[in-house]
């Protein structure tokens, strides 16, 4: 060992930063065979993924932008679809309106027709009770005065010709009196 020493001892001091010959040697072809390697071998790879990566992106990207202008077609649609029902949403509002309008209308004209019937009927059915209240009058009347007449007179009247003449004729002049005072 201690011959190692006196070696060491009159050797010149090394640069720590330079390597041995030998080494250097040794290392340079490493480097040499390591970078053939990577540059046939793993660079074609890594550049190969990158390639593909960027395509996918690249890819992704235009599909996204179809897909957006897609979508804007297809809300461009939809709104106009929209927008389409309500103005037939609006039309069928106005239609039905028109038509209530018209339901109201022709429901008042035959409400106004039944009730002019109604009340056409109600004065038919006046003027009839009153024609056979004037008749059962009438008679009753002459009844009356046939025998209050024949209680004046002191005569029967019993005859019923002249009993139905007397009671014309004071029938008649009550009626000319009547008109008269109008």
């Amino acid at each position: 060992m201690t011959h190692q020493l006196v070696l060491a001892a009159t050797e010149e001091p090394q640069n720590p930063l330079i390597p041995p010959g030998p080494e250097l040697v040794i290392g340079l072809i490493t480097f040499a065979i390591v970078f053939f390697f990577l540059g046939k071998k793993l660079l074609p790879n890594i550049n190969k993924v990158l390639e593909e990566r960027r395509a996918a992106i690249e890819g992704g990207i235009e599909e996204a932008d179809a897909m957006k202008v897609e979508a804007q077609s297809v809300l461009d649609q939809y709104k106009a679809q929209l927008a389409e029902a309500r103005h037939e949403a609006a039309r069928l509002r106005q239609e039905a309106q028109e038509q209530g309008a018209t339901l109201i209308a022709e429901m008042r004209a035959e409400g106004q027709r039944q009730r002019e019937e109604i009340v056409a009927a109600g004065h038919t059915q006046i003027e009839a009770d009153r024609k056979a209240a004037a008749q059962a009058l009438r008679q009753d009347v002459g009844t009356l005065a046939t025998e209050l007449a024949g209680k004046l007179v002191g005569e029967s009247l019993e005859d019923h010709a002249r009993q139905s003449r007397v009671i014309d004729r004071f029938l008649d002049e009550l009626e000319e009196k009547a008109e008269a005072a109008r």
